[in-house]
């Protein structure tokens, strides 16, 4: 609890709180511990105030406030949003610069048999553009023992971490699966989809790696969903989306058909994996064209406090017609605060239809899971 004896000494923001402002809300990011805070947004400016200001000069600043104001100044510390210090000028403020060192980060991979016909070109194409992870996705069901195959085509080798989404099958055997996984270094793990039960086998303590089954159905419209429960709170994807898109920035993809696009979802094919190199289609002029979309730019998201912190999709948008369009698949309202399902929204009949979704809609697989 603050004192009068700590009037003189300057309240200061960790450097991994940041402040976010938003048409009706704000919200302080955490973004060492992945957590946020929300208040009204007329409270950013008594924040704001709180920096170059020591506390007896801040409580002067809001005469009939007081009491109000030092609860909140209370609050703060206690949630270690704050602190209290003598040389304010000592703590230098956070860069919010972003780097990465390849020209490719993620990369999104359809399963089909052509793909594992194509799998060593792949691998070479990966290594090249230095990408790490990578994410394979069969939305078809494939049998145990491909799954088996498909893990020791890209396992154990120390360039490339991946991830499998796998639709569930009868035929898997769950221990022989689990050793496969414990003796394959550098797969993060697996779902299996369209389960008929929900369960989690933890197969790496330390690294947290697991093999998780989940009821939900999956299909490539799925993704793209904005809901709090993805947010991606972190000093990396923060700093990310101050200056490019969180999805599509230095990602590359190919699709079940061996077309290589920045997402599987986007209508752009940059050729194919047959006859045409990875670093080939990322030379195309028009293959980082949404890289540089960031949240700021994009219509209402500009006004939401929560840009920073969340994920984004430019393959489906209510305004099919402008790239610049708010995601389809937000349900949020930054100018009143509150969340609604979005498929059931009026004003988002028309795109639905035009991305063919009325069937997922009706459904309603989109509310589960994203990818």
């Amino acid at each position: 609890m603050i004192s009068k004896k700590d009037y003189n000494l300057f309240p200061v923001f960790f450097e991994s709180c940041r402040l976010v402002n938003g048409r009706k809300n704000s919200i302080i990011c955490d973004i060492q511990r992945g957590n946020y805070l929300s208040f009204p947004v007329n409270y950013s400016s008594i924040f704001k105030n709180l920096s170059g200001n020591n506390l007896r000069n801040t409580l002067e600043l809001y005469p009939e406030s007081k009491n109000e104001l030092l609860q909140i100044i209370n609050m703060l510390l206690e949630k270690e949003y704050i602190f209290l210090t003598r040389f304010p000028e000592n703590f230098p403020s956070l860069s919010l610069d972003w780097f990465h060192y390849a020209p490719i980060s993620n990369t999104i991979i359809d399963y089909s048999i052509y793909n594992t016909i194509q799998i060593d070109k792949i691998k070479n194409d990966l290594v090249v553009l230095g990408c790490q992870n990578f994410k394979i996705r069969a939305f078809d069901q494939i049998n145990f023992s491909d799954i088996i195959k498909l893990i020791d085509c890209y396992g154990n080798n120390s360039d490339l971490f991946f991830e499998l989404l796998v639709q569930y099958s009868k035929d898997i055997i769950v221990e022989p699966l689990i050793n496969t996984c414990k003796n394959t270094y550098n797969l993060s793990g697996i779902t299996f989809f369209n389960s008929p039960e929900t369960n989690r086998i933890v197969f790496d303590e330390i690294g947290g790696r697991s093999i998780c089954f989940i009821t939900e159905i999956i299909d490539k419209k799925t993704c793209g969903l904005v809901h709090e429960n993805f947010f991606a709170n972190n000093i990396s994807h923060f700093t990310e989306a101050h200056h490019y898109n969180t999805c599509l920035n230095r990602k590359i993809s190919i699709d079940a058909e061996g077309n290589i696009r920045n997402c599987p979802s986007m209508p752009q094919s940059f050729g194919n994996i047959k006859d045409t190199t990875l670093q080939e289609a990322l030379d195309h002029p028009d293959f980082k064209k949404y890289w540089n979309h960031k949240k700021d730019d994009i219509e209402v998201c500009r006004n939401c406090e929560f840009r920073y912190i969340c994920t984004d999709c430019r393959a489906y948008l209510e305004d099919p017609h402008n790239e610049y369009s708010k995601p389809l698949k937000c349900g949020y309202d930054p100018y009143t605060g509150e969340w609604s399902e979005w498929s059931i929204n009026p004003l988002k009949k028309a795109a639905i239809k035009y991305y063919g979704m009325e069937e997922m809609v009706a459904n309603k697989l989109d509310n589960c899971f994203t990818w």
